[in-house]
C-alpha cells in the first residue's frame, strides 16, 4: 500500500481539481500508476480508509465523483495520479426509487448513496444476477463509465411489485420496463423462487 503524496487522504483532496461544472472528466485523464492505498468500498456503501470509515458525505462523494473502473480494478484518478481501491461488490447503492409517468410510459429514477439521481433507460441499464447464497437475484443499475449501483433489497422489491411479463425470443419473461426499455429479471415461471 502507498499513501498519495504527502498527506494520505488529504493529499488526494489536495490533488483533485475544484471545477463544479458536473463529473470530472476521469475517463480523458491517464495519469501514471502511484500503487494501490489502503481504501475500500464495502457491499453496504461504507467507505473505508486504513480500515476505518469515512464519516465525512462530503468526501465519500468527492472520492465516488473520480471513481474509475478499470477491467475489474477501480482507481481513484486525478489529473496527475491513479490509485487503486478495493470494492467489495458495486461501489455504489440504488437506495431510493421515483416512478415518473411521461410520453414513454414509466421511467424510473434512482438516488444513490452518493445522492446521484439517474434514469434508468437505455443508457443506464437495470441487470439482475444470481445471487448463490439465497438462490434468489442481485439487481444491478449502470451510473456512469462502467460504475454500477447495487439496488437495495427494498428497492428490489418494489421493482418486482412493477413488473410485468413479455414474450423475449420465444420465452416469457419477467421483468420491469423504463424509459421504454425492458429489463427483463428471470423466466416468469421462476419469479416466486427469485422473491421467496
Amino acid at each position: 500500500m502507498v499513501k498519495i503524496g504527502q498527506g494520505g487522504l488529504e493529499g488526494i483532496v489536495a490533488a483533485l481539481p475544484r471545477e463544479k461544472r458536473g463529473p470530472p472528466p476521469v475517463e480523458k485523464w491517464n495519469p501514471p500508476f502511484c500503487g494501490d492505498i489502503d481504501m475500500k468500498i464495502a457491499a453496504d456503501g461504507t467507505w473505508f480508509y486504513q480500515k476505518t470509515p469515512i464519516g465525512r458525505p462530503a468526501l465519500v462523494k468527492l472520492f465516488a465523483s473520480v471513481l474509475k473502473r478499470e477491467g475489474d480494478k477501480y482507481f481513484l484518478v486525478t489529473p496527475v495520479e491513479k490509485c487503486g481501491i478495493i470494492v467489495d461488490d458495486a461501489p455504489f447503492l440504488a437506495v431510493e426509487l421515483k416512478v415518473e409517468q411521461g410520453h414513454r410510459g414509466q421511467t424510473l429514477q434512482f438516488r444513490t448513496n452518493v445522492d446521484d439521481w439517474v434514469a434508468c433507460g437505455r443508457d443506464h441499464a437495470l441487470r439482475f444476477e444470481p445471487e448463490r447464497a439465497s438462490g434468489g437475484l442481485k439487481p444491478y443499475l449502470h451510473v456512469r463509465r462502467d460504475l454500477w449501483a447495487k439496488v437495495t433489497r427494498a428497492l428490489f422489491y418494489d421493482l418486482v411489485e412493477l413488473g410485468e411479463e413479455r414474450d423475449i425470443d420465444g420465452r416469457r419473461m419477467f421483468g420491469i420496463v423504463s424509459a421504454g426499455e425492458f429489463f427483463a429479471m428471470a423466466p416468469a415461471d421462476s419469479l416466486q423462487d427469485i422473491v421467496a
